[in-house]
């Protein structure tokens, strides 16, 4: 593992993965720059913001200049990801092979598909939507640039993640912590009462940064460290009684999501993703666990809950 200090991290992204990675590596005395498109997004204190086109080789290997590691944490928006997510990680490999740097990659689970049974590094990909198959021939891109020579990388998988600064970017954001907070009905997906395994974004991101401090990490997929899965409707609980108010929920039915669609383009491209959230999701990380015992966090989802609600009440809608 390399010594903590004056090295180089670069950050794709300032969603609120990349936040919280960069407020994981300042924790530690780490060089920070944060990389967006504007180059105007509000950052972490310490930390160097630059504006760099994920897609332009040119603009990241200067931005990507003098970095031990670089994150790619960037992601278009939904509706956008055929068109531009491929070309964005092509230019972040660009930026971190002319470095020299190791390229941690922030991975989901739409490769897997339907899962009966634990989802671990082992379960074959097998992606039953349009998404999925993107994500997979990534991955795959990835591992054929680390394969080839051409950049040293490794991949942290995690499942649906929720936390500080995930407003937009996460089923369980805005549509479930600003009702809570307001007594009011909480929107969500699929079935209440189904199982599911959350992550809480600091410990994905924690995840990462161990990821990229470790050579013998490199060259394939973890599962990031989470809490076991918990029903819907025993998160929901946990949220609206931290709130301070009885829970409330609102389950969009499975048929709904396809009509409106055609009237809102972010539901159209949530329709195929809908079997996430009634079939049981069982995420299991045994082998990160073991391989790096002394650096797993895994924040109980009390803690986590209070944390992102102490978020959102500051943050208001």
């Amino acid at each position: 593992m390399r010594e903590a200090g004056g090295e180089l991290h670069v950050v794709f992204g300032t969603g609120s993965l990349g936040q919280a990675v960069m407020r994981t590596l300042r924790a530690a005395d780490q060089r920070v720059r944060a990389v967006s498109r504007s180059g105007r997004a509000a950052v972490p204190d310490g930390v160097e913001h630059v504006g760099a086109d994920a897609t332009d080789a040119s603009a990241t290997r200067q931005a990507c200049e003098g970095a031990t590691v670089v994150y790619n944490c960037a992601a278009p928006p939904y509706t956008d990801w055929a068109a531009l997510y491929p070309r964005m990680q092509e230019g972040i490999i660009a930026g971190a092979a002319r470095a020299s740097a190791v390229l941690v990659s922030a991975e989901n689970v739409y490769v897997y598909g339907e899962v009966d049974g634990p989802m671990t590094e082992e379960t074959p990909f097998n992606p039953r939507s349009r998404k999925g198959e993107l994500r997979a021939r990534m991955y795959e891109r990835l591992l054929e640039a680390h394969r080839a020579g051409t950049v040293r990388a490794v991949a942290g998988r995690a499942p649906d993640y929720y936390g500080p600064h995930a407003v937009q970017t996460t089923v369980y954001g805005e549509r479930v912590f600003y009702p809570a907070l307001a007594g009011k009905p909480a929107e969500i997906f699929g079935k209440p009462d189904a199982r599911h395994t959350w992550i809480f974004v600091d410990d994905f991101a924690r995840g990462l940064v161990t990821l990229g401090a470790h050579e013998e990490a490199l060259g394939r997929h973890w599962h990031l460290p989470c809490p076991p899965p918990l029903r819907q409707r025993e998160l929901l609980e946990m949220i609206f009684a931290a709130a301070g108010h009885e829970p409330r929920v609102r389950a969009m039915p499975t048929w709904l999501t396809p009509i409106l669609g055609w009237f809102i383009p972010i539901m159209r491209e949530l329709a195929e993703m809908q079997y996430q959230w009634i079939m049981d999701y069982d995420f299991r990380s045994a082998a990160f666990q073991e391989a790096f015992a002394d650096e797993v966090t895994i924040t109980p989802h009390a803690d986590a809950v209070r944390e992102t609600l102490a978020w959102f009440r500051e943050h208001p809608k």
